[in-house]
């Protein structure tokens, strides 16, 4: 099947809808399966449009951030190898 992407404003307004009604017919409603409905439930419960672009922006730094901290530390390594050789 083709995955298709939702915006998180989507996301939040068939979290809005299926609080007011149950979960099958918001999912029919909107196309999505009611897996996807708890999974979305689960990851962004109670949270704004706005909270939910800034979670997944920090997601991103944080995922940016922890490579980073991969290849630094991997740099270390080498040179402190390095240096145990030379002397």
């Amino acid at each position: 099947m083709k995955k298709t992407r939702v915006t998180e404003e989507q996301m939040v307004t068939t979290l809005r809808d299926a609080a007011a009604t149950p979960i099958p017919a918001v999912a029919k409603q909107h196309g999505v399966a009611p897996a996807t409905i708890y999974a979305w439930r689960k990851h962004c419960g109670g949270l704004e449009p706005t909270d939910v672009k800034r979670l997944r922006q920090l997601e991103q730094e944080h995922g940016r951030l922890k490579n980073l901290v991969a290849d630094l530390t991997l740099n270390i390594d080498v040179l402190k190898e390095v240096s145990r050789k030379n002397w």
